[in-house]
């Protein structure tokens, strides 16, 4: 199936400048609970003769919502990509599963078969009858094929990315690194009256010197949002309409409850997000 992108702002979604990325992360939440909605809705009065197209308009304005929360976040990723990288809008038990600050990529395919396998024990006497289910447990050799097929070339992607990731962190006890650190520790051992001093060399030469750091981490939490969405887009285009509804209903029910719980468990251990 084809569905067609779009970067247009949301009229669902307004960015207002004075917002920060939290409250746009909440309204994006909102938004996401209001597509799973109609996601379901559209389900529940899904008829093979007459609303398979009716589900390609819907399932496109899900995916403009992923393309608009990708957007906002890289435009705010150039402003403070550590803020990105230790997201204060996301709970304990939600950063522990982060992958370079978002969903890790392949945990798609194991959404996939997961589904898989529930929606095909569930309707398993229709599938024996040879009745289609066209859900995901219904799933065709050649999508099989092709699902697997993404998750090899995924996976392979989010090696690279890793261990690019990792050699930038290495980095940070790099020659300019040490040398910087012991310049400042001696200036600092000096006394109080190096103060002036010490904030000469922040100014001058601790910044320079942080701001590549910071720039590679830039670049590989852009790469890994760049394989998230296109992940996304590849499964849609495996997929038959009424399966990617099955498909984003599930994704959306994951992150939503997974947030939900996360936030919960914080409020119990009297910690505020």
């Amino acid at each position: 199936m084809k569905v067609e992108s779009s970067q247009a702002v949301l009229p669902n979604v307004i960015y207002q400048e004075k917002q920060n990325f939290p409250n746009f992360f909440e309204s994006w939440i909102s938004e996401q609970n209001q597509d799973l909605e109609k996601l379901i809705s559209a389900l529940n009065d899904y008829d093979e003769d007459q609303s398979e197209g009716l589900l390609v308009p819907l399932i496109d304005n899900v995916l403009k919502h992923y393309e608009h929360y990708y957007a906002e976040k890289s435009r705010w990723a150039n402003k403070d990509v550590l803020k990105m990288l230790n997201p204060s809008w996301r709970s304990n038990f939600e950063d522990a599963f982060l992958w370079i600050g978002g969903w890790r990529p392949s945990m798609a395919f194991h959404l996939i078969y997961s589904k898989c396998g529930i929606q095909l024990e569930a309707k398993l006497s229709e599938l024996i009858r040879g009745l289609a289910t066209e859900d995901l447990g219904d799933l065709s050799p050649s999508q099989v094929r092709q699902i697997d097929e993404l998750q090899r070339k995924t996976i392979k992607n989010e090696k690279e990315i890793t261990e690019k990731h990792a050699t930038h962190q290495e980095t940070v006890a790099d020659a300019s690194m040490i040398k910087l650190s012991n310049m400042v520790s001696d200036m600092l051992r000096s006394g109080a009256g190096e103060a002036a001093r010490v904030g000469d060399v922040v100014d001058e030469q601790v910044e320079p010197t942080l701001k590549p750091k910071e720039e590679g981490l830039l670049e590989t939490l852009q790469m890994a949002d760049d394989l998230r969405l296109k992940t996304l887009r590849e499964i849609i285009k495996i997929l038959s309409p009424v399966q990617v509804v099955h498909f984003l209903i599930a994704a959306a029910e994951l992150h939503l409850r997974i947030h939900d719980w996360g936030k919960m468990k914080d409020s119990r251990n009297g910690i505020n997000i």
